[in-house]
């Protein structure tokens, strides 16, 4: 979250003005069609009430920061990926751990202010830091921004790695409806993401964007927020299992997508 604070600019913010549709469009898709798709997969294929919750919750959480190299590939806005993926980033502090109580509140427990604290130590102040270091101390973050990407890769590596560990007799027996929730979880966000943004009107370019946006989340932010709010370490399992295959989704969608050059952008 540092990292990617430290990416934004004035810039972006200008950018947000002049695509205030495909923006907003990006916005709502993200906080309707993934919640609601962990709510009703959970119900499909009548989860647990522990992988119920993590799966509920990382549809709560907001897109990830691999949503914008995976843009890039696609041909895909890089412009309104890096301003949707902040903006989800920023709202998460009031959007998921409302959202969360709401839709995995019948299966265990929520403490959405708690959730919220959390999800302001976790997402917001990192990210306010990481900008008002790149707004104020440029050259500082010219030496430390390199460092960022492989540090958060490691970070992401070694939280699901134990939150995966710590439940590998359980996954071992129940892993496959695990594996299959959340891959219907994130099939539906990139399926939905660019079907209901075409439906919107916006181009294919924005649509691949907003696809990437809502089908990739923040699933690292769903393993820290369950480890530390859901009593039952299961909770965290489709969190860790749903970092691993949006990547493997989204790369698959990029190799497709790059191949085939939006036509706005052969013009």
């Amino acid at each position: 979250m540092l990292g990617m604070g430290m990416t934004l600019t004035l810039d972006d913010l200008r950018g947000a003005l002049s695509m205030p549709k495909e923006v907003l469009s990006g916005f709502v898709l993200q906080y309707s069609v993934m919640p609601l798709s962990g709510f009703l997969v959970s119900k499909l294929l009548n989860l647990p009430s522990h992988y119920a919750a993590g799966l509920i919750l990382v549809g709560c959480c907001p897109g990830g920061t691999a949503s914008n190299i995976v843009t890039y590939l696609a041909r895909g806005n890089v412009a309104l990926s890096v301003i949707m993926t902040a903006a989800s980033t920023i709202s998460a502090v009031i959007m998921t751990p409302f959202l969360t109580a709401k839709l995995a509140g019948k299966y265990v427990a929520v403490d959405a202010s708690g959730l919220l604290i959390s999800t302001l130590q976790v997402v917001l102040f990192p990210v306010l830091a990481g900008a008002f270091l790149n707004q104020y101390f440029q050259p500082i973050v010219k030496i430390v921004s390199p460092l960022m990407p492989p540090l958060a890769v490691a970070t992401v590596a070694i939280l699901c790695g134990n939150a995966i560990s710590q439940s590998s007799s359980t996954i071992l027996m129940s892993g496959g409806q695990v594996v299959l929730a959340s891959s219907l979880l994130h099939a539906s966000g990139f399926f939905f993401g660019y079907v209901l943004a075409r439906m919107l009107g916006l181009d294919v370019s924005s649509s691949r964007t907003i696809s990437i946006e809502v089908g990739m989340q923040n699933s690292v932010l769903g393993v820290v927020l369950a480890t530390k709010h859901f009593g039952d370490p299961l909770t965290t399992v489709p969190c860790a299992v749903s970092s691993v295959l949006h990547s493997i989704f989204g790369s698959i969608l990029a190799g497709i997508w790059r191949h085939t050059v939006p036509a706005e952008v052969k013009d």
